[in-house]
């Protein structure tokens, strides 16, 4: 039996939502899963993954299998890897969704989505990544007391996103060890106030809130700084009718938010700005990512 699994991109904390929003995007790794007479990972792609027991699509599967009971069977796992890594597109979630759902697959879909989706979360850390991954669409999640309570809503199809890669990785490490240990109580506040209108700003077509609702004020100003080039590509985003522009996950892409009827001349319009800004502050260059949102969520197939 061979199975691909095949998983969103996403983009987590969408402003003023850290650690709890995300939403998923179409950009798509992908993992086959088939039996062998041992461990075999390789990326069709090229890229370079780690191809032991450390490798993260392997350790999430495992960790299923140690859940239930069940002993790790030798496979053949082959990755493509178009999401970039390190960059707050959420790659190490596709790797655990990945894992996970290629895992239960093999079991006889053992698990359902909840169970599942609180063994990622478990894995990661926090929801805000692995909840998009596998349900799609613009998810609110928390994590309480190893339970995991997440949302789903449909991203309004009215809207296109530019993802903004630099050339430069951002681990989250140091992306949170720039964050303060405490908050002042008016930035927790506005923070909950605008977090609490994205859904209608994202789902219910109310793009007049796109740009107050992805304010932030607890921790992009202190990732900002760690991503060079990123205040002029806010700047650049907005210049070219981006309706909201945030920090993607904990960087460095910046994520801007455009209406799809006006996508071909924001998009050309990006990518001239871009050009501009190559070598700006060390940073040798921009890709930019047309994407739109990925209501659907990672899927299984069996192949044979």
């Amino acid at each position: 039996m061979k199975i691909k699994v095949s998983v969103p991109a996403t983009s987590a904390n969408v402003g003023s939502g850290f650690d709890a929003l995300g939403l998923a995007v179409t950009l798509y790794n992908t993992a086959t899963f088939e039996p062998s007479d041992k461990l075999d990972i390789s990326a069709a792609d090229g890229t370079r993954i780690p191809r032991g027991e450390t490798n993260l699509i392997y350790r999430s599967a495992k960790v299923l299998f140690d859940r239930v009971g069940k002993k790790m069977p030798a496979l053949r796992i082959v990755q493509t890897n178009p999401i970039p890594m390190a960059r707050g597109l959420g790659s190490s979630s596709a790797c655990i969704i990945a894992g996970l759902l290629g895992a239960n697959r093999m079991l006889g879909d053992i698990l359902n989505t909840q169970e599942l989706l609180t063994l990622a979360t478990g894995i990661e850390g926090h929801p805000d990544n692995v909840a998009p991954a596998l349900l799609g669409g613009l998810t609110s999640s928390v994590f309480e007391k190893g339970q995991v309570y997440s949302v789903k809503r449909d991203v309004d199809q009215s809207l296109c996103f530019a993802a903004i890669v630099p050339d430069y990785k951002l681990l989250t490490e140091a992306a949170r060890a720039a964050l303060p240990e405490q908050v002042a109580h008016k930035d927790a506040v506005y923070n909950l106030s605008r977090a609490a209108l994205v859904p209608a700003a994202f789902c219910e077509g109310r793009h007049d809130l796109l740009a107050i609702a992805t304010e932030d004020r607890l921790h992009q100003p202190y990732r900002l700084p760690l991503m060079p080039g990123a205040k002029e590509v806010f700047a650049l985003a907005k210049e070219c009718g981006a309706k909201a522009v945030y920090v993607s996950g904990a960087g460095s892409t910046v994520m801007a938010v455009a209406e799809r009827a006006d996508a071909e001349t924001f998009y050309t319009r990006m990518e001239q700005g871009l050009e501009a800004l190559e070598g700006l502050d060390g940073c040798e260059g921009f890709a930019l990512l047309r994407l739109d949102a990925d209501n659907r969520g990672a899927v299984v197939e069996t192949l044979d």
